[in-house]
């Protein structure tokens, strides 16, 4: 690093709020500022945000962190970009205005339409182009009911994009020469991307109805994009420092997991929790119940095989059932309160909570399931409501790895875990009993922020592959404390659980 000792700031546009993050040159997080983010729920199944308040809260956390950095004698060398993925924002290019509410991927609308698709037989071309399946999680569906039902023109200046997209768009100075590009890890959760080919597909395009012109350029995830103007950099002191890093918050964490080697694995505990397993340069064939992604595009400074894979399992909703509990049921204070709770109590004692609250995602990919509590007894209480909730995160991660380890062949012998809720060592050790392998959770958990700002570290010179690979250390490990046998049949009650929830609120049913 430079001597006036730079650093690197990420910006992560996640689904609960927006974090910006100052990275040193040992890639440890140094400062942070953080803005929740407003959640609209205007019909049961739809998940709203305020594109504009994204970007409010951008400027705003961005402007904190720079000036404390300034204030350190830090210069800020590069700034990188993770966001919540599939999410959907409708805007004017040439007045910066939102056309709509972005349309979040939990959003359940297009359940319909998928189905739709799904019985016209679409699905095997959907799988074979972009390793997704039809599900409204994705965002060309969402794209298509903006332009349709949502009221949206599709003029001349329309820019439809995922959120890094309209950050980086006005980061780089909006309609005053804003650069409209997203990376190749965001494009390929769209449903309109070609990962083979990896370019935006005509033929998808026209199934779903979306016009391939009002998409951002695919650029790299590591390389310069632009450099911050217009309000970002007169409010943050920033004007002129470069854009050099953007990938979606799962693949971002891949990567500031240091998951460079195929064969290794990640699990992100968030609002949903993302297990995405790097498999190499080579595109693999779809995998049940499993998605194939984009793992990154590291362009000219990648070495040889710039591209890696990655199967990806996502459970929707995790993190978000501790927020239910404390939100909706009103059994904790705050988030942190659920693991002293669930561990007033050795077991759940036979209840298990599937938190299908916006339908069930990998392996099961049910837009129709719903929550279930089963199991109750008079003499179930707060504490065995919390730890089902807690063993509901691991029941599903594991559902995930199983699919993992069938479609290649290969068990994981160890698995990095970061999100808010790795902190808490009841889930971790209950995830290792799961999967009887080790849990390791590194010394920094903000590890999808840390990928975004050394993807553009990495293009500016901060720092080498090499680099990365040796400044990646690991906090805690749990190893499995119950045998494959106890582990089992918590398991297979969780699958009965399961099995009740499925198809709930399906239109037939």
């Amino acid at each position: 690093m430079a001597p006036e000792r730079a650093t690197v700031i990420a910006v992560d546009a996640g689904t609960t709020g927006v974090r910006t993050l100052a990275v040193d040159d040992t890639a440890a997080v140094v400062d942070v500022a953080y803005r929740e983010l407003t959640q609209h729920f205007p019909r049961p199944g739809w998940v709203e945000h305020d594109a504009a308040e994204i970007w409010s809260h951008v400027v705003d956390t961005l402007t904190e962190v720079a000036r404390r950095q300034a204030d350190a004698g830090r210069r800020v060398a590069a700034i990188g970009i993770t966001n919540q993925r599939e999410t959907v924002v409708a805007w004017d290019r040439s007045t910066g205005e939102p056309l709509a509410r972005a349309v979040v991927w939990q959003d359940r609308r297009t359940a319909p339409r998928c189905a739709a698709l799904v019985e016209q037989g679409h699905l095997p071309t959907v799988r074979r182009r972009t390793g997704l399946v039809l599900d409204p999680y994705f965002s060309a569906t969402k794209m298509a009911w903006l332009l349709g039902e949502g009221g949206v023109e599709a003029g001349a200046q329309l820019a439809l994009g995922t959120i890094d997209a309209w950050v980086t768009w006005n980061l780089t100075g909006g309609p005053a020469g804003g650069v409209f590009a997203t990376d190749a890890t965001n494009a390929s959760r769209t449903l309109l991307y070609d990962i083979a080919e990896r370019a935006w597909s005509d033929e998808l395009g026209e199934l779903f109805g979306v016009p391939l012109r009002a998409l951002p350029e695919v650029r790299p995830s590591s390389g310069r994009l632009g450099a911050v103007a217009g309000r970002a950099g007169e409010s943050s002191g920033l004007t002129g420092v470069p854009v050099s890093g953007v990938a979606g918050d799962q693949q971002a964490a891949l990567f500031g997991q240091a998951c460079f080697t195929p064969g290794m694995a990640k699990v992100t505990y968030g609002t949903g929790s993302f297990v995405l397993l790097n498999v190499g340069p080579t595109l693999p064939e779809p995998a049940e119940g499993l998605l194939t992604t984009v793992a990154w595009d590291l362009g000219g400074h990648g070495g040889p095989e710039p591209v890696h894979y990655a199967l990806e399992g996502a459970v929707f909703v995790t993190g978000a059932a501790i927020q239910w509990l404390r939100d909706g049921l009103g059994i904790i204070g705050e988030a942190a309160e659920v693991g002293p709770l669930a561990e007033r109590v050795p077991d759940s004692e036979g209840v298990v909570v599937v938190p299908a609250f916006t339908g069930l995602g990998s392996p099961w990919w049910d837009p129709y399931a719903r929550g279930a509590i089963v199991g109750i007894t008079r003499g179930t209480g707060a504490a065995h409501i919390a730890r089902a909730v807690v063993e509901s995160i691991a029941y599903q991660v594991r559902d995930v790895v199983d699919a993992m380890t069938a479609a290649t062949g290969t068990p994981l012998a160890v698995i990095h875990a970061d999100g808010g809720a790795a902190v808490m060592d009841l889930l971790l050790q209950l995830q290792a009993d799961q999967l009887q392998v080790p849990v390791i959770r590194p010394t920094s958990t903000e590890t999808t922020a840390l990928g975004a700002a050394t993807l553009a570290g990495l293009a500016e010179g901060v720092w080498t592959m090499d680099d990365l690979a040796g400044l990646w250390h690991a906090d805690a490990e749990r190893t499995p404390g119950r045998s494959r046998v106890a582990a089992d049949t918590g398991h297979t009650n969780w699958r009965r659980a399961v099995q009740r929830s499925l198809a709930w609120a399906a239109p037939d049913g």
